[in-house]
């Protein structure tokens, strides 16, 4: 994998979650030059091929996914030079917290949907982060998506917000 400098190093991936089937036109924005994008649940018909358009895509189902939907897995988990992921919507745990997740999985960042909240927490030399939801505006919060980092230096994400 290699960074849009060249750096075989520096990986960018973009978190997206809760599209509910609308791929905003500022996602293209905001995730431009991402290495490769993981998806966290509650996508919705369609969006997959969108977002593939921009980069490569895996995604995990989330509460409101029919079952069948093509591209979906339960849950993804990938190594990114030394830096183990785990992609998860995050209902499995009932309402999620950072604390519910970083005592179900073990990997150095944790990645999860659901609750349209934008969140990024450390604990224990570990990461959690939550991009917000990216599609239709609900609960009057503001859509997002986030940029995560991984490279010599560590690992580091940017939540960046979508127009309204």
């Amino acid at each position: 994998m290699t960074a849009a400098g060249g750096d075989v190093s520096v990986v960018t991936i973009g978190l997206i979650s809760d599209t509910h089937g609308l791929v905003r036109p500022d996602v293209f924005t905001a995730l431009a030059g991402v290495d490769f994008i993981l998806h966290a649940g509650d996508v919705g018909e369609g969006v997959l091929a969108e977002l593939g358009a921009l980069a490569p895509v895996s995604a995990v189902y989330g509460n409101t996914d029919p079952p069948g939907l093509p591209g979906l897995s339960q849950e993804i988990v990938r190594q990114v030079n030394g830096v183990s992921i785990h992609v998860s919507h995050g209902h499995e745990v009932g309402s999620p917290t950072p604390a519910k997740l970083l005592a179900r999985y073990p990997q150095d960042v944790l990645v999860y949907g659901h609750t349209h909240r934008q969140l990024v927490t450390r604990a224990d030399g570990r990461l959690v982060v939550n991009p917000g939801a990216a599609g239709a505006r609900r609960f009057d919060l503001r859509p997002s998506v986030a940029r995560l980092t991984v490279s010599p230096a560590g690992v580091a994400v940017e939540i960046v917000e979508l127009g309204a």
